[in-house]
């Protein structure tokens, strides 16, 4: 019975990564992240095209953008913050093995993405760091380790390289149509 429920789980994340992400409308990808995979989202997100999505311990602050084929792991925990700008294809993960461990487990700890951060695209964030309020993680970038806010990041692994003004005020709203940058 169990091995059915486990299969069933996976049949609606298979729904999500195989046909709803490539849904033309934000209305439908929402409705399914919020009430099949039960993952909150504030007001004014916008979850794009093409994102891969597991785990549901996933919580999205109001006025994000998570651009287009961007992967969410929320297998043991993945938080953002409001007003957060991720650029496509950034990677978040929760869980890894233990390289040092004769069975591989696996080991994972919530990642977290503090307000007003930004992520250049292509960007990796790994289990259990946190990025901190208004920092920017340049693109391509690994992150292995905590990001102070409002630091400037980048290489791989990434290490500062500058710091940006705390005095942040923007509100984040990018709902472009389709697949594309074409705002309405």
């Amino acid at each position: 019975m169990k091995s059915i429920y486990k299969f069933c789980i996976a049949c609606i994340y298979y729904g999500y990564t195989a046909v709803v992400t490539y849904a033309p409308f934000y209305t439908v990808r929402h409705l399914y992240l919020r009430l099949l995979l039960r993952i909150r989202i504030g007001r004014d997100t916008a979850v794009h095209m093409g994102c891969f999505v597991t785990g549901n311990r996933i919580t999205i602050g109001a006025n994000t953008v998570i651009n287009r084929r961007c992967y969410l792991d929320g297998r043991t925990g993945l938080r953002i913050g409001n007003n957060v700008n991720i650029s496509p294809e950034c990677y978040f993960l929760s869980l890894t093995h233990d390289l040092r461990d004769p069975a591989f487990v696996t080991v994972g700890k919530e990642v977290v993405i503090g307000d007003h951060a930004w992520l250049g695209a292509r960007a990796m964030v790994m289990p259990g760091v946190t990025i901190g309020e208004g920092a920017v993680v340049g693109a391509g970038a690994v992150v292995t380790k905590d990001v102070p806010p409002y630091t400037v990041v980048g290489g791989v692994p990434a290490k500062p390289i500058g710091v940006r003004d705390n005095n942040v005020q923007y509100r984040t709203r990018y709902f472009p149509f389709f697949d594309t940058d074409i705002q309405p």
